[in-house]
């Protein structure tokens, strides 16, 4: 066993009291998900978007994590010799906040922005203006959170492939298994012989892909996998 990678979705966030991204009446906090995650959103009325973001980032900051996160940061520290991976689709801090390490935010963060001009990419903890001016090109009018939006490219995918085609376990925590390409993983991780294993409330869209699902709250599960995950590759 050499290469572990984790993917999480927004089931592992929501224990830590962060609603998922799209609820069953289609709204993500209230709003429609087209009207605040899509390109066309934020070409038409930049400001909206931002505002939402505004108001999402203070909440997503003031989460804290949880066990599901606490143990991959354990998996981490007692397999010292094993590659492990966290391939994100969470854009909150959780697993920073958890010590974990090698995070890849393939849906960005939102303690950024990034501008649509030049591409810099800026930490931020406060409000983003629609006018602010960008320290990177000196153009006004050009930032926006630096979120994956609808019609945009997740961020790492040439990292995250090589990863999937030389992985030895691939798990998923709290993921719908809808939205791709992180959907599509598991199918990639089975390609190179990747045992897999779903952490998940109930049953995803393409749960058959994985060898072994456990329902139930990440949060009590997955403590328990890591646990003796930890005692077999120790031996």
């Amino acid at each position: 066993m050499k290469n572990i990678i984790i993917l999480t979705g927004s089931g592992i966030s929501a224990e830590s009291g962060l609603k998922t991204f799209r609820s069953e009446d289609g709204l993500w906090l209230n709003h429609r998900v087209e009207d605040v995650c899509t390109v066309e959103a934020f070409e038409k009325n930049p400001v909206y978007v931002n505002s939402f973001y505004n108001e999402l980032r203070p909440i997503m900051m003031q989460a804290s994590p949880n066990m599901g996160h606490q143990s991959i940061t354990t998996l981490q520290e007692k397999l010292p010799d094993i590659n492990i991976n966290v391939v994100t689709q969470n854009v909150d801090l959780l697993h920073e906040k958890a010590g974990n390490k090698n995070i890849y935010h393939i849906h960005g963060r939102i303690d950024e922005c990034v501008c649509t001009n030049c591409g810099h990419v800026i930490k931020t903890l406060g409000d983003v203006e629609s006018d602010e001016i960008c320290p990177q090109c000196q153009v006004s009018g050009m930032l926006k959170p630096n979120i994956v939006f609808f019609g945009e490219m997740p961020k790492y995918m040439n990292e995250v492939d090589k990863m999937l085609l030389n992985c030895d376990m691939f798990i998923a925590i709290g993921t719908s298994g809808i939205v791709y390409p992180a959907a599509g993983f598991v199918r990639m991780a089975k390609y190179a012989g990747a045992k897999t294993y779903l952490f998940n409330l109930d049953p995803c869209n393409n749960s058959n892909m994985f060898d072994q699902e456990i329902l139930g709250k990440a949060s009590q599960t997955f403590p328990k996998f890591a646990e003796h995950l930890i005692a077999e590759l120790s031996k």
